[in-house]
């Protein structure tokens, strides 16, 4: 049945009186709430075996706990007659409400439906890949439709008023001049907003990826409609703008793979034997849970003055195993050298005796 026609003949039966009308919207009122319990109950019924309906479901009861009174009371005040004291005003306040609701309901909708989606990709399992690129993407895409949703709301709350309608009309003729000024005051936010785009479907980073920034390594925690939250490993939190991302390069050490190779330098004499240090490097890998078996290799790299430099490459399922990796390696070629090869440690020779003209001897400091 029509609500207005019900609602009007209502206050046609009660001879149009103002407590007529009070009485139809306190009944209207006990009627949308009880419509609200009602279908809150069905719904969430009817969803329990959906997760991502259900979860838009649960977030959308406080907004449609507002709404059904409200849509309820809209029909008694456009069937109460236009003699009711402040009825224009009373029509134009719910109206207000009315789309505020709407409003918030549609906000609240993208949350749950984004809710839902992350809910079904958990983040706690060893191989996260394919669930830190949907948090991404599910993230941004709903912190743009919420964006829109309030974006149109307010614009349609400031319809309803004859003096925005008219500013709007001005501006309109203005546009060029209006259009301008706009573009330059909002260039930071839809730069930022495109650029949410931009992240969100091409993913160069993704939440949990492992990013160097400015010469800072650190884990992506956040990533907001405007910045993104760099959680650093002494724990300093860096914000970034989500434009910074777009305009300059920075390093991904987990965009398909979290596996990585580590370095550890060391410096030795010339008359080191490396065969030792091989084996020393090896034992400290097969000996520590972080090495991924996958790579230990001790390598020659540069040949000095006074010494030559040695690289050992050892491999990690992830950045920060592979430290821990390298600072146990390293740890066991110093120990190694301390204790069976002290005499080869990087030297510094020097000849401290002056030379006789019938070649008289030589003395090297470090000899």
């Amino acid at each position: 049945m029509n609500h207005s026609l019900l609602f009007s003949s209502l206050l046609s039966w009660a001879d149009d009186s103002a407590l007529s009308v009070l009485i139809a919207a306190l009944v209207a009122v006990l009627l949308g709430l009880l419509g609200h319990r009602l279908s809150e109950s069905m719904v969430l019924r009817l969803t329990r075996s959906l997760p991502i309906s259900n979860s838009a479901a649960r977030q959308c009861r406080s907004p449609a706990r507002l709404l059904m009174p409200l849509l309820a009371l809209q029909a008694v005040w456009h069937a109460a007659p236009d003699t009711f004291p402040l009825i224009g005003g009373v029509r134009h306040v719910n109206g207000l409400l009315l789309l505020t609701g709407l409003t918030w309901l549609g906000v609240r909708a993208a949350r749950g439906v984004a809710q839902g989606v992350i809910g079904l990709h958990p983040l706690d399992v060893d191989d996260n890949l394919q669930a830190r690129r949907i948090h991404t993407q599910t993230r941004m895409l709903a912190r743009t439709a919420m964006f829109i949703i309030v974006t149109a709301g307010l614009a349609l709350m400031l319809m309803t008023f004859p003096g925005a309608r008219q500013i709007g009309a001005s501006l309109l003729a203005s546009a060029g001049v209006v259009g301008l000024v706009a573009g330059i005051a909002a260039r930071p936010i839809f730069s930022n907003l495109i650029a949410g785009l931009q992240i969100a479907l091409a993913q160069p980073f993704r939440i949990d990826d492992v990013l160097i920034i400015q010469g800072e390594w650190g884990r992506v925690e956040e990533i907001t409609g405007t910045y993104v939250v760099l959680k650093i490993w002494d724990e300093r939190r860096l914000i970034i703008p989500l434009q910074w991302f777009i305009e300059n390069p920075f390093q991904n050490w987990t965009r398909a793979d979290a596996r990585i190779i580590g370095t550890v330098t060391l410096w030795v004499d010339y008359r080191m034997p490396l065969a030792p240090l091989r084996d020393a490097a090896l034992l400290a890998c097969q000996a520590a849970p972080e090495w991924d078996q996958r790579l230990c290799l001790l390598q020659m790299v540069e040949a000095g003055e006074r010494a030559v430099q040695l690289r050992v490459l050892v491999t990690s399922n992830n950045s920060s195993l592979n430290w821990d990796l390298r600072c146990k390696v390293r740890e066991a070629l110093v120990d190694c050298m301390q204790r069976d090869w002290p005499a080869h440690l990087p030297l510094m020779r020097a000849d401290v005796g002056e030379r006789s003209t019938a070649g008289g001897s030589r003395f090297q400091a470090g000899d």
